[in-house]
């Protein structure tokens, strides 16, 4: 059966007619100037093939007679059930002006040149112009024809226009590259020269621990050797001391022996008794032998005894050598340790090494290159001094909003008028509008100037909602005619300048994203700060020492810890160096600019109250230990209130719980009623409703007592 598409063709000569403009026309002066030259150069081809056109042979033929019905489309289902479409006869033959045109299309692509890179664009060529003569041929269908043709070219234009735009992006991703493939080669080349220099250490160590461990090897073998010595010289003293004695022993009995007989020759000589000199002798042996007993005693009980001189010698020797050893055994425990020590820093050192590596080669395949924000400096209107002075202490991520807003201011002062938002209920009331209404360029500083004016109006009257008295006030200051055009000029500009406080700020509350009582709070502490500061400055001159400052702060901000003091003071102007008595111009701390930018230490205050207000917040749900989708009851939120800050007042509580229920303060039930059960929302719902409000902590926090 044949396609939808052959069947819409064979309707090729129809009785119906179109009119037929005398020119086509296109937004493109490129393609229109390509249009007309390709008309030129196909002339004398056209000339050439003019012959096929004078006839149109109709193919298939069994379809000449078919007509379309009016009013009905000729692809359409009604009139294939009409008509009765049938199959292709078999063996019909085309027409000769079909099958010239497809031999001239053969021709041309055959003198085509396809070795070039433009290949694809020579060969398209040949079928521009069998477009063309199809175009001129068919008069009835030219203008569709021209039109789709004209389409394609512009689409063909772009797309040729798009690849030339990203022509550069090529080259600056292979100079990237090469650039990265550079910072690797070096990082490895650092690591290389790492890992040799603790290699080296390692080395250095291990042979440290070799000389040590050889050190002790030969104390070792010189006390064993000190203690051999000092055995045999114990037993040398032992035999000598025995030499001797026995020695004592022979003399005493020769000189005995010897007495004995010159008694017994002489016995006249002494005038005594022999007998008696008898009995005396054998009395004497008798004392001998058991002297000699007692000694032989002593010999068994204390032979092995040293004397005490030089018992007290070996103990010192040996006392001396205990205590080397001692000391050297801890030597080798502390080289143990350090040698674990560095081998655990080595391990470590490859994990990050390896790591590093592998987040290097992740950062490389998924990171672009960190932008040259020096390149702004030409760009950015005022040159590179307003540059500097915009980028002056910001990050990347703020020098990507500042960027924005310079781009986007220029961009709003060319746009001449804003599209009115319609008067659906998301709509903000004071923008409200269905039509077109004026942008009137105003620059920043009126911007913030009429802001402040504003502010002042309704600091005086606070009596309907914000966004109503936004625009009543634009109404008296511009007209009711203008207060409209002003409204969208102004929500622009502030929604631009996120950056700009007064901007940023009013625009939070003018979507009620923030309550105005954070920003009159606010402005109420600057002033009770800026009153403290002129009480202490007792001479009136505008100055204060760095200790008068410090004092300041922590009376009136009793609850904050010494490190947010500190940021404080780093803020207004202290550093290191500065001394307790170094004064400053405690005025100069709250200016403000003509666009409304205050000096860093009001922008510290404000950066410490958020980040206090979200930690009270964070404590307050790890109190209720609940997740965000959970629901919460009121007691649960009045019992956590209290716990985080038991200072609390019945009113402040109040209002804190109204805030995050959103129902009126008159309407709270009291502590232990039986209604507070029924009042439920959830986590996520309560936490966003008290993050607008202004949430501040009363006192400090009882410490748990420990267990």
């Amino acid at each position: 059966m044949a396609s939808p598409k052959l069947r819409c063709s064979r309707f090729a000569t129809t009785s119906r007619t179109y009119p037929r403009p005398s020119v086509v026309t296109t937004d493109d002066p490129f393609i229109t100037e390509t249009n007309d030259t390709k008309k030129c150069k196909l002339y004398p081809k056209r000339k050439r093939l003019s012959s096929m056109g004078s006839h149109l042979s109709p193919w298939p033929t069994y379809t000449s007679g078919q007509t379309i019905l009016h009013n009905r489309k000729p692809c359409s289902d009604d009139y294939r059930k009409q008509a009765g479409w049938q199959q292709q006869p078999q063996g019909t033959t085309k027409p000769r002006y079909l099958e010239q045109l497809e031999d001239y299309l053969h021709k041309e692509l055959l003198l085509l040149d396809l070795g070039t890179d433009l290949a694809q664009e020579l060969r398209l060529q040949p079928y521009r112009e069998i477009f063309e003569f199809f175009i001129e041929d068919f008069k009835t269908y030219k203008p569709l024809l021209s039109s789709i043709k004209n389409a394609y070219e512009v689409m063909l234009a772009h797309q040729k226009e798009k690849i030339r735009a990203l022509e550069p992006l090529k080259a600056k991703l292979v100079t990237v590259n090469d650039e990265c493939d550079k910072r690797i080669l070096a990082m490895r080349a650092e690591e290389k020269t790492e890992i040799s220099m603790l290699k080296k250490e390692k080395m250095n160590l291990l042979k440290l621990i070799d000389k040590k461990n050889e050190e002790k090897i030969s104390l070792q073998s010189e006390v064993t050797k000190l203690r051999k010595n000092l055995a045999e010289e114990y037993l040398r003293y032992l035999s000598e001391r025995d030499a001797r004695k026995i020695l004592i022993a022979d003399l005493n009995e020769l000189r005995y022996q010897r007495e004995d007989r010159s008694l017994a020759q002489s016995p006249g000589i002494w005038g005594e008794d022999p007998v008696k000199l008898t009995v005396a002798l054998k009395m004497t042996r008798q004392d001998l032998t058991r002297t000699q007993m007692e000694l032989n005693t002593m010999k068994a009980n204390f032979g092995d005894v040293v004397p005490r001189r030089d018992f007290e010698m070996q103990e010192k020797t040996n006392k001396d050598l205990q205590e080397q050893l001692d000391s050297l055994r801890d030597d080798y425990k502390e080289v143990r340790k350090e040698h674990e020590i560095l081998l655990q820093l080595h391990m470590s050192t490859l994990r990050e090494r390896d790591q590093f590596y592998s987040e290097l080669q992740e950062i490389q395949r998924t990171s672009t290159p960190r932008p040259d924000w020096t390149k702004c400096k030409d760009v950015v209107a005022g040159g590179p001094g307003r540059w500097q002075i915009l980028a002056e202490g910001k990050n990347s991520d703020q020098l990507v909003d500042v960027l924005l807003e310079e781009i986007g201011e220029g961009l709003l002062r060319e746009k001449d008028f804003f599209s009115g938002l319609g008067y659906e209920e998301s709509v903000p009331p004071f923008l409200r509008f269905d039509g077109v209404v004026e942008n009137k360029k105003p620059t920043k500083k009126d911007v913030v100037k009429l802001l402040r004016d504003a502010w002042k109006e309704r600091l005086a009257e606070e009596k309907e909602k914000f966004p109503d008295f936004f625009f009543h006030f634009l109404e008296r200051r511009f007209g009711p005619a203008e207060a409209m055009a002003w409204a969208y000029t102004i929500f622009e500009n502030m929604k631009l300048f996120r950056s700009n406080e007064i901007m940023s700020q009013f625009y939070a509350i003018l979507m009620e994203e923030r309550s105005e009582s954070v920003y009159i709070k606010q402005k109420e502490i600057i002033a009770e700060l800026l009153k403290e500061m002129t009480n202490v400055d007792s001479q009136n001159e505008g100055l204060l020492t760095m200790d008068q400052l410090r004092t300041v702060l922590k009376s009136t901000f009793p609850f904050k810890k010494e490190e947010k003091i500190q940021e404080l003071m780093e803020a207004g102007g202290w550093h290191p160096n500065s001394s307790n008595t170094d004064l400053l111009n405690y005025h100069s701390l709250f200016i403000e600019d003509e666009e409304g930018q205050s000096v860093p230490f009001v922008q510290k205050l404000w950066e410490q109250y958020l980040d206090e207000k979200d930690k009270y917040l964070k404590e307050l749900k790890q109190l209720l230990g609940l997740e965000l989708h959970d629901e919460v009851t009121l007691p649960k939120v009045r019992e956590a209130l209290m716990t985080i800050d038991p200072k609390l007042d019945k009113q402040t509580l109040n209002s804190y719980l109204s805030q995050a229920f959103q129902l009126p303060v008159t309407k709270l039930p009291e502590a232990g009623e039986h209604k507070e059960e029924g009042i439920v929302t959830l986590l996520q719902t309560a936490l966003q409703q008290l993050q607008v409000a202004d949430i501040r902590r009363v006192g400090s926090r009882e410490q748990e007592p420990a267990s």
